[in-house]
Order: structure tokens, then sequence, then C-alpha cells
């Protein structure tokens, strides 16, 4: 039997691949899933919006619509345009056809329920009610469906829910008679309430994840390697790096004998060194720390800040020093000096 078994693998073609069990030596690794990359992206989502919300009281979101005068802009005008007059063919045909119209009131209930609150039971009750679309369907079968009657419904509901902002755009929209016209409008007012509500509800998150941010970015970050162990390895470079850097100077500086005063390093003095680094570090470095990224932008603001403070400061110095008092002392020199030196280096760090 084995002389027919190594027979057997040598007539086996050396051309074809061979299959090895995973967990054998000469084996491919383990690769990950596509579910657990994509759990752990949301992990990463879901800590870089709430650190957002905490460190950022200006965040707010708003609907993003495309450059007209862009190919993106061009194609999503054409395409609108192509489906609301579709939808005003129906309307009018005869009888009118209300397929899409119908779908398009499904829409308008889903997104006015999405704005509702916990309290508002009596009015997700009345929504329920009106724009019930079995009876919606049965209307349009035996040709009495009133769109207006439901539009001045839907118009009434959006200005219950809406906030003072967008008065005065719920207000025309109780001005527009054709029905195209106004399910368009209906939309465009309902996708702004949905911003208003998610920037709202930001602002009432922000005071309850400021109590918990600690924590919660703790326990994100734990999650995060325990599904890739070398997540933060570039934070660990990061910190030992400034670790060395502290506990080099301290040697330098201290006087003390004694054994137990040397190489002493504060925690709060190896943070500083270590951001003073990043501030200092070049931008373009791929090396940042993990627990950073989420705050680069903001310390490569602050080091482009500090490197035009510092220019400043030389220009004013050696302007100080080679044209005297005389000069510098001057009303408004100073301040107009400043300017000229801010717009000289306005947009230098992007070259």
């Amino acid at each position: 039997m084995s002389n027919q078994g190594d027979k057997a693998a040598d007539d086996f073609p050396t051309d074809m691949p061979c299959l090895e069990k995973l967990d054998s030596p000469t084996g491919s690794p383990p690769t990950a899933s596509l579910s657990s990359l994509m759990e752990l992206g949301n992990c990463v989502s879901n800590l870089s919006l709430a650190h957002e919300i905490i460190v950022n009281s200006d965040l707010c979101f708003t609907p993003r619509m495309p450059r007209t005068d862009s190919l993106e802009g061009r194609v999503t005008q054409i395409v609108h345009r192509a489906f609301w007059d579709s939808l005003q063919e129906q309307l009018n045909s005869h009888p009118p056809n209300y397929t899409h119209a119908v779908i398009l009131l499904q829409e308008v209930k889903t997104m006015l329920q999405s704005l509702l609150l916990p309290g508002h039971v009596r009015l997700r009750s009345q929504l329920d009610e009106v724009l019930d679309m079995d009876l919606i369907n049965q209307e349009v079968n035996h040709g009495i469906l009133d769109l207006h009657r439901l539009a001045e419904y839907i118009t009434n509901t959006m200005g219950s829910l809406c906030a003072p902002v967008r008065d005065a755009e719920v207000r025309a929209l109780r001005e527009l008679k054709e029905p195209v016209e106004l399910l368009r409008n209906i939309f465009r007012v309902l996708e702004l309430m949905k911003t208003d509500m998610v920037n709202f509800t930001i602002q009432s998150l922000r005071p309850h994840l400021l109590q918990q941010a600690v924590n919660y970015e703790r326990v994100k970050f734990q999650q995060i390697l325990d599904k890739q162990p070398d997540f933060l390895d570039k934070t660990t470079a990061w910190l030992e790096g400034a670790v060395a850097e502290e506990a080099s100077v301290i040697r330098a500086q201290c006087d003390s004998s004694a054994p137990e005063s040397r190489g002493l390093v504060s925690a709060t003095a190896v943070l500083n060194r270590a951001y003073m680094r990043l501030i200092n570090c070049d931008p373009q470095d791929e090396n940042y720390p993990e627990t950073a990224l989420m705050d680069r932008s903001r310390l490569d603001a602050l080091c482009q800040r500090l490197r035009m403070l510092v220019v400043e400061a030389s220009v004013l110095l050696l302007t100080n020093a080679q044209c005297g008092d005389a000069v510098f002392s001057l009303q408004g020199f100073v301040g107009k000096l400043r300017q000229t030196i801010a717009a000289v280096l306005e947009g230098s760090h992007t070259r």
C-alpha cells in the first residue's frame, strides 16, 4: 500500500497547487473575515465620531450637495429632472398613474417617523392613520386618492416638527399647488429637517459623552486591540521615544547623586514631550500615533500657527533691531507689519 501511495504521489502533477492546512508550519496564515473587518471599521468609525463630538463644540452636519458645475452635479440634475418629469407624466395621464406617487408617500411617512421623538405617541398614531398605505392603495384602486389632502397633512406635520429656522420653508410649501413641485420640495425640506435632527442629537449627546469620554474611548480602543493586537504599535513607539528623551534630559540636568532620584520620569512630562514631538514632526510622517490620528488636523493646524508666530516674532525682532524704536514705535506700524507677514506667508504650508 505504501508503494502504491508513493507511486500515486510521484504521478501527481507537479504544477498543481498543493493545499495545506492553515495550522501547519508552511500553511498560509489565517486571514480576517470580511465581517470582522467591517466590525473593526465600524468600531473605529464610532470612536472617531464620538471623539469629534466631544472635542469639537462647533460640530454640525450639513446636507451634501454636489457643485452644479461638476460632473456629479450635472448628472444629479439630469437624473432628478428625469425622475420628476416621469412622475409628472404619470400624474397627467388619464386615468392618473399613482404608482410612483404612492412609493414617494411611503418614503415621506418613513422620514417623518424618523423625526418623531419617543414622546410623540399621539402624533405617531395620527401619522399611521392618515398615511395608512393599505388605505391609500385602496383609494388608488378606486380612483379617489386626494394628493392635495395628504400633502396638506404632511406639510402641517412638518410644521409641528421642524426647527424654527425651517418655518419659512414650510410656509412656502403651503403655497405650492402643483403636486410634483410640492412633493419635490417636501423631500428637500425633509432632508434639511433630518440634518437638523442629527445636529440636535449631537448637541444632546455631548454632555453625556463628556462625562464618559475617557472610559468610552478606553473601551473602544480595547475592543480594537482585541481584534487587531498590533493596532497601537506606532503609539507605543511614539511614547517610548518620548520616555527616552525625557529620561535623557533628566539625567543631564540631575545634580543629585542619590540613586533613587535618578531616572524618575513624570507621566505628564512624557505626554507633554510626546505632543511637542507631534507639533514639530513632518506633516507627511506616516508613523503618526494611532491614538492621535483623530486630532491630526487640529495638531497640524496648531503646528502651522506656531511656525507662523515664530516667523512673525523673528521679523519683528529683526525690524526693531535694525530700524530702532523711532520706526518701531510708530502708531500702527507693528500691526501693518504683522498683516504683511501674514499675507506673505498665507498658503506657504501648502507649497
